[in-house]
C-alpha cells in the first residue's frame, strides 16, 4: 500500500466518524495534502453541523491584572510581581468595562490575568462576585490561575472551583494549555502548571457540571508528536465528561487553536504561516470529533485565514473581541466587530448567527458598530484605553501601551 493510499484510507475513516489513533493523526499532520485535509475536516464539520450556520459571540477580554510569576518565555504581556509595569484594575475600571460591554451588546466577559503569588481564593471570589453582579456570563480564570489560587489558599483544586463557582464563576476558559506535554512545557513555560495539572482543573470542573473550553497554542518548541498527544489527551478527557453526563452535552463546549507569535526570548523564531495553521486545525477537527464546536482564530491569523478556517473544520468565528490585550502585546492586532463578522461569514458562503457561551442563538443587535464603539468607549476602537485614573496602579509606560 502506498503512502498516498494509506493517507486516503485514514481520511475516509475520519470522515465516516471513525476514531483516529495517534499514529494515524501524526501521519495526517506530517504527510496529508492540505486541501484533502481541509475537505475531510469540512465533511466532519458538516456531519456535526449540517446547517450552513457559522456562529460568533459579542464579548470582551478583560485582563484584571498583568502581574504573573510564571515567567513564560513566549509572553509579552506579563509583569513580574513588584515590577513598575504591573497593574491591577480597580473596581471602577472593571465596572466601566463591563457596562461598556453590555452597552455594545455583549453578554459575556472573558477574564484572565496571571499567576499571583499572594492572592487567595477569597480575593478571587470577591472579584468574581463583583463581575457577576452586573448580570453577565463570567467566563474566567485559566487552569494555571486556578492551580495557583489553590496552592496559595492551601485547598484542593475542586474546593477552589466550588468556591469560585458559588461566587458566580460560570465557565472556565482553556487558556494556559499551550501544548499539553512536558517536553513542550519545559521548553517554553517550565514554571507554569504541568499538563496533568491543566487537565485536572478541567476534569474537576466537568465533574461539578461546569462547561469549559479547550485550546492549543502551537508553532514554538513543540514537535508534531506533541501536537497529537495534546489532542489525544483532550479527547480522552472529553470522553470522560460525556460518559459521566450520560449522553448529554458536557465537558468542552469548543476547541480553539492558534499559532504562536514569536516574541521575547523566542523572537528569533520564524513564525509559522497560514498553511501550517490550517493543516493543524484540520487534523484537530478530524481527531477531536467528540468536541462539537471549533472556533476560527482570526484574532491571530487575520480575517482572510479566519474565513478559510470555516472550510477547514470550523463552525464558529469566536469572539468579536471588543477588547484584547495579550495577543496584541505580541504585535498582532486584528479587529472585527459584528457587522464585519457578518460580512466575512456571508462572503465565505455561510449564514451568520450570534450566540451565547452555550451556543444558544441570540438575536444580533449590531450595537458594536465602529461609530457606537467610539460613542460608548470614547476611544479609537483599535486602542480601547481607559484613562490612567481608572487603574489602581498604572505606570506611564503601561498607560501608554494600553
Amino acid at each position: 500500500m502506498s503512502d498516498a493510499t494509506a493517507i486516503d484510507d485514514i481520511l475516509d475513516l475520519a470522515v465516516a466518524g471513525g476514531r483516529l489513533t495517534p499514529e494515524q493523526g501524526l501521519a495526517l499532520l506530517e504527510g496529508a495534502d492540505l486541501l484533502a485535509l481541509g475537505a475531510a475536516a469540512h465533511a466532519v464539520r458538516t456531519r456535526l453541523h449540517p446547517e450552513r450556520v457559522v456562529t460568533y459571540i459579542v464579548d470582551r477580554n478583560v485582563n484584571y491584572s498583568n502581574v504573573c510569576d510564571s515567567y513564560c518565555r513566549f509572553c509579552s504581556f506579563y509583569a513580574a510581581p513588584g515590577a513598575k509595569e504591573g497593574y491591577v484594575l480597580s473596581r471602577a475600571a472593571l465596572a466601566r468595562k463591563i457596562e461598556e460591554t453590555q452597552a455594545l451588546g455583549g453578554n459575556q466577559i472573558l477574564m484572565q490575568g496571571g499567576t499571583h503569588p499572594e492572592w487567595d481564593v477569597a480575593w478571587y471570589a470577591e472579584l468574581i462576585a463583583f463581575c457577576k453582579s452586573f448580570g453577565v456570563h463570567v467566563h474566567a480564570l485559566s487552569s494555571p490561575e486556578i492551580q495557583k489560587i489553590a496552592a496559595v489558599s492551601g485547598i484542593s483544586v475542586r474546593e477552589t472551583i466550588e468556591r469560585l463557582r458559588a461566587a458566580g464563576l460560570d465557565s472556565i476558559p482553556g487558556g494556559g494549555a499551550e501544548i499539553l506535554t512536558d517536553y513542550a512545557r519545559d521548553a517554553i513555560s517550565p514554571l507554569k502548571c504541568t499538563a496533568d495539572e491543566w487537565l485536572e482543573v478541567h476534569r474537576e470542573a466537568h465533574a461539578l457540571g461546569m462547561r469549559t473550553t479547550a485550546t492549543m497554542m502551537f508553532g514554538h518548541r513543540e514537535r508534531a508528536v506533541d501536537r497529537i498527544e495534546h489532542l489525544d489527551r483532550l479527547r480522552a478527557l472529553q470522553d470522560d465528561a460525556l460518559a459521566a453526563a450520560g449522553g448529554r452535552d458536557a465537558g468542552f463546549t469548543a476547541f480553539i487553536c492558534w499559532l504562536f507569535q514569536p516574541t521575547h526570548a523566542l523572537k528569533a523564531d520564524e513564525p509559522a504561516g497560514g498553511a501550517e495553521y490550517l493543516r493543524t486545525l484540520a487534523v484537530a477537527r478530524l481527531y477531536l470529533q467528540n468536541v462539537r464546536n471549533f472556533q476560527s482564530s482570526w484574532v491571530t491569523m487575520g480575517p482572510k485565514v479566519g474565513q478559510a478556517a470555516l472550510w477547514f473544520g470550523c463552525n464558529d468565528m469566536g469572539s468579536t473581541m471588543i477588547e484584547e490585550n495579550v495577543v496584541s502585546s505580541a504585535g498582532v492586532s486584528y479587529r472585527m466587530l459584528s457587522p464585519e463578522i457578518h460580512a466575512v461569514i456571508r462572503a465565505a458562503g455561510f449564514v451568520p448567527q450570534e450566540r451565547n457561551f452555550y451556543y444558544e442563538p441570540v438575536e444580533a443587535r449590531f450595537l458594536d458598530s465602529p461609530e457606537r464603539l467610539r460613542e460608548v468607549v470614547g476611544a479609537d476602537p483599535k486602542n480601547l484605553a481607559l484613562p490612567a485614573e481608572a487603574f489602581d496602579q498604572v505606570p506611564a509606560s503601561v498607560a501608554a501601551r494600553r
